[in-house]
């Protein structure tokens, strides 16, 4: 999807759909005056007559005889309530309603006042990246038809002429995370026959050619050498052969990095604790936080800040076979812990655990993960909010804060000492499972058994990786969730 700038005032837009994000009220606002009668007067009666009240993800289409042959008004809800994430969504839902009619581009103004204060800035910027995320379609693997509806093609963002110059630094911005989150999303939708360890580590391999980024591919000899025994125990069930991808970019010469960690298991059936067969097609999912690792250097490429930041994507299968992972069997980690093995479908940490230890070669000055780990999670808090444990309370209000810009929320869930219980084995170090109650806490707690010497935060994505049912602002499966977080997160860190 590309994104333009427009200074064209709103009558005089020629374009198939000409989008007006409105707040809730009564009366038509003065926007919408020089429009209005190229469609009859309908915005005007739907206001007037309640039709159309501008509460949040409403929408009116109306066919006119101006240059803008459809007109759409979205709602954004009431005017003191409008944030970032408001106007993010009214483009998203727009988008995907533009997609659903086939429009193929749409320009998106803003109504002067629904903006509640917010910058050309980051108007631009959420208004882009909104009309990525609802437009969005996966449909490179079906056949061409009358009836295929492809992805939104672009979105043209209507300016103030005055606010160009600013506007235009948030639309590129936008532009950038946009390409993030649809590579992640491609990456996600990608079956498991597809979407291999070796799949991902060349799609890595691609990524950083693109965009000059340093790159390192670890196979089993080389993981086996480095001590990587966690990572090894979970693969051994599968033909396919594990990879540990690192990427680097530099450029912030010798000042401690930011390490971004992505689980890369490309499908997950439990292994020998098997899971049900209901919905086990959704495990290709598993990899989620990898693709948002790579989604986010996609960003990171396109946007060159002065910060220098790893990504570390431990990546294999967990499969049932007769060289599998068993219940009971112990294995040795990266860091020299014994992990005892209670449940194979809490595979996820395994792998983790290695990169965390991995990660310390880089004497990190921060150390983000990412990770569909529990389906605790998702009891806990539904498909809203990602689960955020960590051992650094000043990190966690950074991501936090970061979450809340890029309206992908997350919420802290306690790692207090009572709860390391859970993780304590009788005949290893740790095991790595604590049983259903705090699933989650107990998954947060196993990870931070490998954390040394760094602040550290773990995202816990199965809630929000993916959805299975439609809402007015996506479709439904993958969300890319992650890059817009980690993108905030990164580039305010270069800027302080």
């Amino acid at each position: 999807m590309n994104s333009t700038l427009l200074t064209t005032p709103l009558a005089e837009i020629d374009s198939p759909l000409l989008v007006i994000a409105v707040a809730a009220g009564s009366e038509l606002p003065a926007a919408l005056a020089p429009l209005d009668p190229a469609t009859g007067g309908a915005l005007g009666r739907a206001i007037a007559s309640g039709d159309f009240k501008g509460k949040r993800d409403e929408t009116l289409v109306a066919y006119g005889t101006g240059k803008a042959r459809r007109v759409m008004l979205v709602g954004m809800g009431k005017g003191a309530d409008i944030t970032r994430n408001s106007v993010r969504r009214a483009a998203a839902v727009a988008a995907k309603r533009a997609r659903a009619l086939g429009t193929g581009r749409m320009a998106f103004a803003i109504a002067a006042d629904a903006r509640n204060g917010l910058g050309a800035s980051d108007l631009a910027q959420v208004v882009v990246e909104g009309a990525a995320h609802g437009g969005w379609a996966f449909v490179e693997m079906k056949r061409p038809s009358d009836d295929l509806r492809g992805p939104l093609e672009g979105v043209d963002v209507v300016v103030d002429r005055a606010e160009s110059g600013v506007a235009e630094a948030g639309r590129a911005l936008g532009d950038a995370v946009a390409a993030g989150q649809i590579l992640t999303r491609q990456l996600q939708m990608q079956p498991g026959n597809i979407c291999t360890p070796t799949y991902l580590a060349e799609q890595a391999q691609v990524l950083a050619k693109r965009h000059g980024v340093g790159v390192t591919v670890l196979g089993p000899v080389e993981l086996a050498q480095e001590g990587m025994g966690a990572l090894l125990a979970v693969a051994q069930g599968s033909a396919q052969e594990p990879r540990f991808i690192t990427l680097e970019y530099m450029n912030a010469g010798d000042a401690a990095p930011v390490v971004l960690i992505g689980k890369g298991i490309t499908f997950d059936s439990g292994g020998i604790s098997i899971k049900p067969a209901l919905n086990m097609e959704e495990m290709k999912y598993d990899m989620s936080g990898a693709a948002a690792v790579l989604g986010t250097f996609e960003v990171l490429g396109r946007v060159r800040p002065k910060l220098n930041v790893v990504g570390l994507i431990p990546s294999t299968e967990n499969l049932p076979s007769g060289t599998a992972l068993k219940p009971g069997d112990v294995v040795k980690s990266h860091l020299g812990k014994t992990i005892e093995i209670v449940n194979t479908d809490a595979e996820g940490r395994l792998i983790l655990c290695d990169a965390l230890s991995y990660a310390r070669r880089y004497r990190p000055a921060a150390v983000l993960d990412a990770a569909t780990l529990t389906g605790a999670v998702v009891i806990a808090l539904g498909a809203h909010a990602s689960g955020a444990m960590g051992n650094d309370d000043a990190l966690m209000g950074e991501v936090r804060e970061a979450g809340e810009r890029a309206g992908e929320r997350c919420w802290a869930l306690p790692l207090w000492e009572e709860y390391r219980d859970l993780v304590k084995s009788d005949i290893a170090d740790v095991k790595n499972s604590g049983g259903r109650g705090a699933g989650s806490i107990a998954g947060g707690w196993f990870l931070r058994e490998f954390v040394e010497g760094f602040p550290w935060v773990h995202l816990d994505i199965a809630g929000t990786a993916y959805t299975d049912s439609e809402a007015a602002h996506q479709g439904k499966g993958p969300t890319a969730v992650g890059v817009r977080l980690f993108t905030e997160f990164l580039l305010r860190r270069a800027a302080s």
